[in-house]
């Protein structure tokens, strides 16, 4: 069965006393035991603190980004080892905020990727459309390229130590949602495309997150489609109440 995984990204909001409340509250609220694997991606100063206040929860630690560099002179860049020497499981890479606003190429995420795999931590790699793409019939075009570019630069063993979040860009803060059907067709499409790359065991083992405005009103339907193993959550984390409800949504 694959791990059921809600991790949230908290992007560039809340300063200390906020994050750390929420840390707190979400400390407070959080009940083990459901299977599913709680994420939360704090801005970076706020990690270590966050990371505190939830110890005594089995609620992992991610951080929204990281360095293609291993270390040296990169002034503002936060490397891979850094992350996991602060106690970071999870790192996302290849956000559609990482691709549009910065720049950053496919085999820019497939190098994030592997310094992320290298320091034994669990790489979230996102892929999606923009509205355009979707409504230009290039869907799969899209999807496809950005999958095979990070997997095949990987070897079997890591391609199953990685997680796929799948954001239609178009839904990503626009309050706009796809659809139960929409957000499956194109899970069982990602899927099929590990299969291709990886083999049938390793596709059917990965999980494969659904990134586009869940919230507590859609995650039930959202999750209950077949190859949809969990979410990547924007705004909803940033509520504790919101985002152990959507934990709750299996």
């Amino acid at each position: 069965m694959r791990q059921k995984i809600v991790a949230g990204n908290w992007k560039m909001n809340t300063n200390r006393e906020e994050a750390e409340s929420l840390a707190a509250a979400l400390s407070s609220q959080f009940i083990g035991g459901s299977g599913v694997k709680m994420v939360v991606c704090p801005p970076f100063p706020w990690i270590m603190s966050v990371n505190q206040l939830l110890s005594v929860t089995e609620i992992a630690i991610g951080a929204q980004n990281c360095s293609g560099q291993s270390s040296g002179a990169f002034t503002g860049e936060v490397s891979a080892s850094m992350l996991a020497s602060a106690g970071v499981s999870y790192v996302i890479t290849g956000h559609s905020e990482r691709r549009s606003l910065y720049n950053e190429s496919d085999a820019d995420v497939l190098t994030k990727t592997l310094k992320i795999l290298g320091e034994n931590m669990t790489p979230i790699v996102c892929v999606g459309e923009t509205l355009q793409e979707r409504e230009s019939g290039r869907l799969e075009e899209i999807i496809s390229r950005q999958i095979t570019s990070v997997l095949n630069g990987l070897n079997k063993d890591q391609i199953a130590s990685i997680v796929i979040a799948y954001e239609p860009v178009w839904a990503i803060g626009t309050g706009l949602t796809a659809s139960p059907e929409q957000a499956q067709e194109v899970h069982a499409f990602i899927r099929s495309l590990i299969s291709g790359i990886s083999g049938a065991e390793v596709a059917d083992s990965l999980p494969i997150l659904y990134g586009g405005s869940c919230n507590p009103g859609n995650a039930a339907s959202l999750f209950a489609c077949p190859d949809i193993d969990g979410g990547l959550i924007g705004g909803a984390s940033l509520k504790a109440a919101d985002f152990i409800s959507i934990s709750n949504s299996f």
